[in-house]
C-alpha cells in the first residue's frame, strides 16, 4: 500500500513534541558538552604525555603523574556524563513517542468509518508500533551523540587551529565530502525505507488476518496457499529491506574510508612541513593533530553510523504523520441541536448516496418511519441494507437528501449523542479482553447488578453466568472464558438491551443461535422494542414477519413496502424470497 509523501518539513512538525521537554534538553545539553570538552581535553593531555616522555632531555615523573592525575578525573567526567545523557536521552525518546502516539490514537478516533474500510487494518496497528519504535530508537541514539559530538567538534576545532592551520585545512577539506557522501546515500536508499515499512505493514495485516480466522483457514484446507503468499511478501520484504539496508550501510565505511584519507593527508602535510624546517611542529603536535582530527570527524561518522535508524525512523515519520493527515470526520455544526425526548420519527427524503463517486448504490431514497414501529429491511446481497444504517448513525454522510430524526436533520445532531440514541446488535460479534461485567457494562458502566441480572434473565445467559465459579468477575479473551459463537451473540444482545436506547438497529442479530433460543429471543427482542424505532436487517424472513413494515431493497431502491400479509398477497420479490425458504 502506498502513502502520501510527506515534506521535509516533517522534522519541523516533529520538534513540538520535543518542545515539550526543554528541561531535559536543556541538562542534556550541558551534559553534552561537559562530555565533548572533557573527550577533547582527553586527547590534549595524551599529548602533552607524548611531549613529556618523547620531547628533549629525561622524563619528568612528576609531572607526567599530575597529568595521569587530571587524566583520571577528566575520564571519569566523561563516563558520568555520557552515562546521564544516554539515561535522559532514552527518557525523552520514549516520552516524545508516547506523546506522538497518544496524539494518533485520538486522531485515529476521530477518523471516518470510511478509513478504516478503505485500509489495511495491519498497516494502521503497525504505525502505531514498529514505525513508532523506529522514531524512539532514533531519537535516543541522535541525541545520546548530538551535543556531545557538538562540543567536541567546536573543542577540537580550536585546538588544531592552535596547532596548526595548515593541517586544520587538510581535516576541513575532508568534512564536506563526509556530508555529501552520507547525503547521495540516504537521497538513494530513502525509497527503498520507505517501501521497507509499507510492506512490514501489509504483512501485520495478513498475520492478522489469518490469526483471527485461523478456524476457517483450515476448514478450507488454505494453509499452504496462505503459507505461499506469506512467503511471497516476505521474499519482497528481504529483497526490499536488503536494498535497503546495503545502501544505507555504504554511510559508515565510506565516511571511515575518507577519515582515514585525511589521516594519510595529515601525515604527507606535517612531514612536508617538517622537512622545510618549521620549527614549530614536533612529534608531540602531531601525534596531538591525529587525535584532535579523529575527535573531529567521530561524531560525523557516528551519524553515518545510525545512518539506517535515521532513515527508518523518517519513514516512520512519514507514514505516521501520513496517519495525522488524514481528515477526520467533519465536525458538528456550531448550532447542533440538543437530542433529548427522542421520539424516534426517522425520515430519508431524497437520499443519494455511494461508496464511490462512479457507482451510486443508493439514489433518491425516501422512507419514513413513525415512533415505535417496527422496520424489516430485506434483500439480497449488496442491496443497501446495511448502508442505510451507516447513513442513519452518520458513520458516512449522504450525498444529497437528508434524513431527518424527530422532524430536525440528523447532521444538526452532535454525532456521539445521535449514536448513543441507537442501540445495535451486529451480526459481527466484538468482545474485548475484560471480565463479563466489563462487557455487558460497555454501554452503560453505571448499571447495577440488578439491571444486569435482569438483562441475563431476558437472553436467557443467567442459568450460564450464574455457574461459572466468578460469575460476572469471570474474564474473557484470550486468556480467559471460551465461549461460542452463539454465547458470544447473546452476551452484545445483552449488553444492547442494558444500555436502554431508545431506537434498535439489529444486523441478523441471531443468526449464531440455535432455533429454540432464537425463539426466546425474538420474545425479548418484542419485549425491548416496545414503543422504540426499531430497524431489523434480516435474512431469515421468520424472524420479521410481525414488523410494522418491511422492505423489500434492490440495488439501492425500494422495490416492495407493506407488511407480511400485504407483501404476500401481491406476490412479488418478497413472495418468492418466502417459498424459497419455506419450501425447503
Amino acid at each position: 500500500m502506498s502513502i502520501k509523501r510527506v515534506p521535509l518539513s516533517k522534522l519541523k512538525r516533529f520538534m513540538p513534541y520535543l518542545a515539550n521537554y526543554k528541561k531535559e534538553i536543556f541538562f542534556g545539553i550541558l551534559l553534552g558538552l561537559t562530555c565533548g570538552v572533557s573527550n577533547v581535553f582527553l586527547t590534549y593531555q595524551i599529548g602533552v604525555s607524548v611531549d613529556l616522555l618523547l620531547g628533549k632531555g629525561l622524563v619528568d615523573f612528576s609531572k607526567l603523574l599530575v597529568i595521569l592525575g587530571q587524566f583520571l578525573l577528566i575520564l571519569l567526567v566523561a563516563v558520568v556524563s555520557q552515562f546521564i545523557i544516554q539515561k535522559i536521552g532514552n527518557q525523552i525518546a520514549y516520552q516524545v513517542v508516547a506523546d506522538l502516539r497518544k496524539e494518533a490514537f485520538e486522531h485515529l478516533n476521530q477518523l471516518p468509518l470510511r478509513y478504516y474500510d478503505q485500509t489495511l487494518h495491519g498497516t494502521i496497528v503497525s504505525r502505531f508500533t514498529n514505525d513508532m519504535d523506529n522514531i524512539s530508537i532514533a531519537v535516543a541514539a541522535v541525541f545520546n551523540q548530538l551535543f556531545s559530538g557538538f562540543a567536541v567538534v567546536i573543542v577540537a576545532l580550536g585546538f588544531m587551529l592552535k596547532l596548526s592551520l595548515p593541517l586544520t585545512c587538510v581535516v576541513l577539506v575532508s568534512t564536506p565530502i563526509i556530508f555529501l557522501v552520507n547525503w547521495l546515500v540516504a537521497r538513494s536508499s530513502q525509497a527503498n525505507f520507505a517501501s521497507q515499512q509499507a510492506i512490514v505493514g501489509e504483512i501485520s495485516g495478513f498475520i492478522n488476518e489469518m490469526v483471527g480466522n485461523q478456524k476457517i483457514v483450515k476448514a478450507f484446507q488454505r494453509e499452504a496457499e496462505n503459507q505461499v503468499a506469506f512467503e511471497t511478501m516476505n521474499q519482497e520484504l528481504n529483497v526490499r529491506g536488503q536494498k535497503a539496508q546495503f545502501a544505507s550501510s555504504l554511510t559508515n565505511p565510506s565516511s571511515r574510508f575518507i577519515d582515514h584519507l585525511a589521516y594519510l593527508a595529515i601525515g604527507f602535510t606535517g612531514g612536508c612541513l617538517i622537512l622545510k624546517g618549521d620549527s614549530h611542529l614536533t612529534i608531540g603536535i602531531i601525534s596531538s593533530f591525529f587525535i584532535y582530527a579523529s575527535q573531529f570527524s567521530k561524531p560525523f561518522i557516528e551519524l553515518s553510523g545510525i545512518t539506517t535508524q535515521i532513515q527508518t525512523a523518517i519513514t516512520g515519520l512519514e507514514r505516521t504523520f501520513a496517519l495525522l493527515n488524514e481528515k477526520p470526520e467533519s465536525p458538528d455544526l456550531q448550532t447542533v441541536a440538543p437530542v433529548t425526548n427522542v421520539q424516534g420519527k426517522i425520515q430519508f427524503k431524497n437520499v443519494s448516496f455511494a461508496y464511490e463517486k462512479d457507482q451510486p448504490l443508493i439514489t433518491d431514497f425516501n422512507f419514513t418511519a413513525e415512533p415505535g414501529e417496527t422496520i424489516a429491511i430485506v434483500g439480497k446481497t449488496g442491496a443497501g441494507k446495511s448502508t442505510l444504517v451507516n447513513l442513519l448513525m452518520r458513520f458516512y454522510e449522504v450525498d444529497q437528501g437528508m434524513i431527518l430524526l424527530d422532524n430536525h436533520d440528523i447532521r444538526e445532531f452532535p454525532r456521539d449523542a445521535l449514536r448513543q440514541d441507537f442501540g445495535m446488535v451486529l451480526q459481527d460479534t466484538w468482545l474485548f479482553d475484560g471480565t463479563l461485567r466489563d462487557n455487558l457494562t460497555y454501554g452503560n458502566p453505571q448499571a447495577s447488578d440488578q439491571e444486569i441480572q435482569a438483562v441475563l434473565e431476558k437472553t436467557y445467559l443467567a442459568d450460564f453466568v450464574n455457574r461459572l465459579p466468578e460469575k460476572l468477575a469471570t474474564p474473557l479473551g484470550s486468556s480467559g472464558l471460551k465461549i461460542s459463537e452463539g454465547q458470544r451473540q447473546l452476551l452484545t444482545i445483552a449488553r444492547t438491551m442494558l444500555s436502554h436506547p431508545p431506537m434498535l438497529i439489529l444486523d441478523e442479530a441471531t443468526s449464531s443461535v440455535d432455533t429454540l433460543t432464537e425463539k426466546k429471543i425474538q420474545d425479548a427482542f418484542l419485549t425491548m422494542m416496545a414503543g422504540r424505532t426499531s430497524f431489523v436487517i434480516a435474512h431469515r424472513l421468520a424472524t420479521i414477519q410481525t414488523a410494522d413494515q418491511i422492505l423489500v431493497m434492490d440495488q439501492g431502491k425500494i422495490v416492495e413496502q407493506g407488511t407480511h400479509q400485504q407483501l404476500l398477497q401481491k406476490n412479488g420479490y418478497y413472495a418468492q424470497l418466502q417459498q424459497a425458504q419455506f419450501s425447503q
